[in-house]
């Protein structure tokens, strides 16, 4: 498998390896190096290990010219003029040594992956479609493609929807099977491209991850008393996952206490407008925890939320991990009312749904969970329901028949 992150918060890839080595395959990911403390070579359990590449192996040295330093030059008008030259130079500079650290990472993993003369490579998501691909190619093995979001309509890539748009049209008819996450997406790669229907793996926890259910640990971390119910928003914290809005509604629901955990872009400032409105002593920001320890703290809390925003196909097809691990963790659930989500929710009744970036619509629905005990613990209830259809075990089959003996590198049958 090939996978463009460290490994170290990526729950469904660590799934796929888990299933197909305790069926008796020998699976490798190899991914990055982010720092020292990634380990470059760590075996996870019998049959599956990992093997990361520096992501960074050229740097670019740094340099500065802050304007405090101006003071320090005698004619200090030739200070301006000189960033003015320097800074674009440095520009060039770092755009070059990204490309070249771009282009060695690719290559390192491409020498890898062929070197270790695989019988299947499993390349996951669109950056790493090429070098699995040609690595692929190269060493006579299968293809499988795990497109895990429509990365053609997705925050942030939407500069490089025609190259993703390419790439996928190019290479996904030498998979020999191609996995996506959601009905809409399959439909959308189906239709987009004019091929079978991807198989569909949802991002779901397993069952046996959830056995154990202590309620105290958010609330001794941050000391947060009995009588404020815990609203717990986990996985990255980006732009267009109604994070923004989600603290500003915060601040009008006092009886309650927000906790909010991951990693990404919009970190720094969602801190920040904590700090300016506040809400230091309600409203928690806490770095992402390690996947084995994910499940105890989601099940410390009493709500999730998930209030994505309708701003990309990709979100509006999105059903995502963290639905299912509020399930699994029996939290009631308020989220947006987005196709796949309303499916899981609304059937079972495990929640309340709102229109996607509305924030009075979230308010409300956060309101009502916070207020109503009865159901708030009725949702908990039917939580417990839907994890039980909704687990890693109940789909896992689908993997595996993709890798058993018989398809060899024959195509299977892509309809669910």
């Amino acid at each position: 498998m090939i996978v463009w992150n460290t490994m170290v918060h990526d729950a469904r890839v660590t799934k796929e390896a888990q299933t197909l080595a305790r069926a008796g395959h020998n699976v490798c990911v190899y991914c990055l190096a982010d720092s020292k403390r990634n380990a470059t070579h760590e075996t996870m359990e019998p049959g599956f290990v990992i093997r990361r590449v520096n992501r960074t192996p050229v740097r670019a040295f740094r340099t500065a010219l802050p304007d405090e330093d101006a003071q320090k030059v005698p004619n200090s008008e030739t200070v301006p003029a000189l960033q003015m030259l320097v800074r674009p130079l440095l520009s060039l500079i770092s755009l070059a040594v990204r490309l070249c650290n771009f282009v060695l990472v690719h290559l390192a993993l491409l020498v890898l992956i062929v070197k270790s003369r695989p019988e299947m490579v499993h390349a996951h998501d669109v950056n790493t479609l090429p070098t699995g691909w040609l690595a692929a190619r190269l060493s006579g093995a299968g293809l499988i493609y795990d497109a895990h979001e429509i990365s053609g309509d997705r925050e942030g890539y939407r500069k490089l929807r025609r190259a993703v748009f390419v790439v996928e049209k190019l290479l996904m008819p030498g998979a020999v099977a191609v996995i996506t996450t959601t009905d809409m997406r399959a439909k959308y790669f189906a239709r987009t491209y004019g091929r079978a229907r991807p198989l569909v793996l949802q991002n779901r926890p397993r069952r046996a991850q959830h056995q154990h259910k202590d309620k105290t640990l958010l609330r001794l971390r941050f000391g947060i008393t009995e009588d404020r119910p815990i609203i717990l928003y986990q996985g990255g914290l980006q732009p267009g996952r109604g994070l923004e809005m989600l603290v500003r509604v915060a601040a009008q629901i006092e009886d309650a206490a927000f906790v909010l955990v991951g990693n990404g872009q919009s970190s720094g400032a969602l801190s920040d407008m904590v700090v300016e409105m506040g809400l230091q002593e309600r409203v928690f920001v806490l770095p992402a925890v390690p996947l084995d320890e994910l499940p105890a703290i989601t099940a410390s809390a009493d709500i999730g939320v998930q209030p994505i925003e309708n701003t990309c196909l990709n979100h509006y097809t999105t059903d995502s991990n963290k639905l299912f691990e509020y399930l699994h963790a029996g939290l009631p659930v308020v989220a947006s009312a987005l196709p796949e989500v309303a499916k899981v929710i609304v059937p079972y009744g495990c929640g309340l749904i709102f229109k996607p970036g509305d924030s009075q619509a979230l308010r409300a629905a956060l309101e009502t969970m916070v207020q109503d005990t009865a159901m708030r613990a009725e949702c908990a209830e039917n939580a417990e329901h839907a994890a039980a259809a909704y687990c890693w075990e109940n789909q896992e089959q689908v993997l595996l028949k993709i890798y058993s003996p018989k398809a060899g590198n024959a195509a299977p049958s892509h309809e669910q």
